[in-house]
């Protein structure tokens, strides 16, 4: 999906690709119901109702990774969304705005977010589920919402769960902690310094943070999106990682654990022996059961 960073061995490149193969030859899941929380086509939730047809099922918020970058969107989730509803749940899998088709320079990646527009699509959505399940998805018990994502879109779940450590002036501050039951995060790119220094996904960080000028300093921008830097949240929070990870090593995570202990508070991590990235989001990976197991211990 995006560059690794350092330089892993032939084998673990193999692996890697044979990993990343199988989460993505599931074919799309269409949802049951789609709605919009804003104007933009990228504005939208898909929802997909509990397969075994339970009324008040927990909620799960599910933020699809990809480098925030434009090329990968929720479709390449549905299939864990689908696999979630089958496991009892009802899922809100989030569409939001990426970075741009272009590239930073020869050959390189597609530019990385877009801000403010991928935080906004963000803040915006998790503040719209409660009330667009409550009308579309009747099934759900908004009153239990576990919000989870896959990389970028771990980033983007912690993130969302720390809106009321903001500033008040920032534009995403919540006056108060929103009501979850809690975050689990997929191989996230929770700690910015850590992501830049092991070049995660190509710089992807960097990129998402943009230069600053008229539209604002980089350096406040880190301490506005970097989940590391928003702590204590107050809110249970649980971290699935793989140890053989070359696309976000799980020193990622970790550092955000360290600054969570260094905060007061305590974050779960669970390493998962001989799995990398993709796994967690593939059906057909036992490391995606344990991933459900992980929301059901916080979502009942």
């Amino acid at each position: 999906m995006s560059d690794s960073p350092g330089f892993p061995d032939s084998a673990a490149r193999d692996r890697d690709e044979a990993e990343s193969a199988s989460a993505f030859a599931h074919p799309a899941v269409a949802p049951d119901r789609t709605a919009a929380y804003g104007d933009h086509p990228d504005q939208v939730i898909d929802f997909y109702a509990p397969r075994d047809g339970r009324t008040a099922a927990p909620l799960v918020v599910l933020l699809h990774g990809g480098a925030w970058r434009a090329p990968y969107d929720r479709a390449h989730v549905s299939p864990l969304a689908d696999f979630l509803a089958r496991r009892g749940f009802a899922v809100a899998s989030v569409e939001y705005r990426r970075g741009g088709e272009g590239d930073p320079e020869p050959g390189g990646d597609p530019v990385a977010g877009r801000w403010p527009e991928t935080l906004d699509d963000v803040a915006a959505a998790l503040d719209a589920v409660p009330a667009l399940a409550a009308r579309e998805l009747p099934e759900a018990d908004v009153r239990r919402i576990v919000v989870t994502g896959h990389s970028a879109g771990g980033h983007l779940a912690l993130w969302a769960a720390a809106r009321h450590v903001l500033p008040e002036a920032s534009p995403w501050h919540l006056p108060a902690p929103p009501p979850l039951r809690g975050v689990v995060a997929l191989a996230p790119i929770a700690d910015f310094a850590t992501a830049v220094e092991l070049g995660v996904c190509g710089g992807a960080v960097t990129q998402l943070l943009g230069e600053g000028g008229e539209s604002g300093d980089p350096d406040d921008r880190t301490a506005q999106a970097d989940p590391a830097a928003l702590l204590p949240t107050g809110i249970a929070t649980a971290i699935v990682h793989g140890e053989d990870d070359i696309v976000v090593p799980p020193a990622v995570s970790e550092a955000y654990v360290d600054a969570a202990a260094k905060s007061g508070e305590t974050a779960g991590l669970t390493l998962l022996g001989d799995v990398g990235h993709f796994p967690l989001i593939d059906p057909s990976a036992d490391a995606c059961a344990i991933v459900a197991e992980e929301i059901t211990q916080l979502a009942w």
